[in-house]
């Protein structure tokens, strides 16, 4: 883990957060010739992020992280809950104030043909930011777009070339440049490296960290990568068919897991294993079998069916939230401990 945290007070804040998909199974809806079915892709999840910190969301590729990224930035509006910057909803303001706020939270996509016209330069494109968020002088533009095209590492020089005469590190940098084009605070990440050679990922995972030490950046940054975790993460939240089953300090739950999904996905990351003693490493089971269908999700707790230490108990009851220490929340029948204590509670809120 690195970088630190610089203030206590919360930037970013989900309530309870729920998104589905689909209409309900009801006569009514089935006359109407609505789908029979729903999806709740995002389940109550309820998260913060302080200035300066770098919360990652880890789970397999249908876990629901890439949608909650997507409902923090409103490029999807939540089914309920709500979406706080410094305890302001984003929800709830219209107009001016609702373009100030999002402009506060910007997001970097896996794949930057996503959201780089491949017709237009690189200046041109980083340019179209500040031209849209209020920089009408051509001359400011161009120093401006300069000055963040160094930044991000990516060569003035090639200001001129288009998407398609980049590499994938170099049209990531170009991305990086677009989001902070508008001075954000914080930045969701959604999968950045993981479409890069391996030798590239550490590239621009290092520029993350510079960015972010440079500039008190907040990141929540998403990806299935345990070893890319624990190097950038202040804290861990792990998401699970659409449930945060675990979360708490980086550090602690790569190096002492409580719930068996966190532990399997360890157990699956050769990076970290070879850190990890050897023997406890070949103690833990290895993450068997594929995420259920998230339209019929399994009763009682939605792992039970992966899980190799399923109980009884895991097929009927959702195990409920508890705190086995300071700071540290699992949703696991094998940890029956303490609810979360008012004053977790209390930060989770602030």
């Amino acid at each position: 883990m690195t970088g630190t945290v610089s203030s206590d007070s919360a930037l970013l804040t989900t309530r309870e957060l729920n998104k589905w998909y689909g209409h309900d199974p009801s006569k009514l809806g089935r006359m109407a010739g609505r789908p029979s079915t729903r999806l709740h892709a995002v389940c109550d999840v309820s998260i913060m992020v302080r200035r300066g910190e770098t919360l990652a969301i880890v789970g397999e590729t249908g876990s629901g992280k890439s949608t909650l990224g997507r409902l923090i930035v409103r490029l999807e509006e939540p089914t309920s809950g709500d979406v706080l910057i410094d305890g302001v909803s984003v929800l709830g303001v219209r107009g001016e104030q609702s373009q100030t706020l999002r402009r506060r939270v910007q997001i970097i996509l896996q794949d930057p043909y996503s959201t780089l016209n491949p017709y237009r330069t690189v200046a041109a494109s980083v340019g179209e930011v500040l031209k849209v968020h209020g920089m009408d002088s051509r001359v400011e533009r161009d120093k401006e777009t300069d000055r963040l095209l160094e930044l991000v590492g990516f060569p003035v020089s090639m200001r001129n070339q288009v998407p398609g005469q980049l590499s994938g590190g170099g049209r990531q940098r170009v991305s990086i440049a677009r989001a902070l084009a508008v001075r954000p605070e914080l930045i969701v990440a959604d999968e950045p490296v993981s479409a890069l050679d391996v030798s590239v990922q550490a590239q621009v995972l290092n520029l993350f960290e510079k960015l972010r030490d440079e500039l008190g950046l907040a990141y929540v940054f998403i990806t299935h990568d345990l070893a890319v975790v624990k190097r950038l993460a202040n804290r861990i939240a792990v998401m699970y068919l659409g449930r945060i089953v675990e979360e708490g300090p980086a550090e602690q739950i790569v190096n002492d897991p409580k719930h068996p999904y966190t532990r399997a996905l360890l157990d699956a990351a050769p990076q970290l294993d070879a850190q990890r003693d050897s023997e406890a490493s070949r103690a833990t089971p290895s993450l068997r079998g594929d995420m259920p269908n998230p339209i019929e999700p399994p009763t009682g707790c939605v792992f039970h069916p992966r899980c190799p230490a399923v109980m009884p108990v895991c097929r009927t009851a959702v195990p409920a939230v508890t705190e086995p220490e300071v700071g540290r929340t699992v949703a696991c029948h094998l940890h029956p401990g303490p609810a979360p204590s008012p004053e977790l509670e209390l930060t989770k809120e602030m």
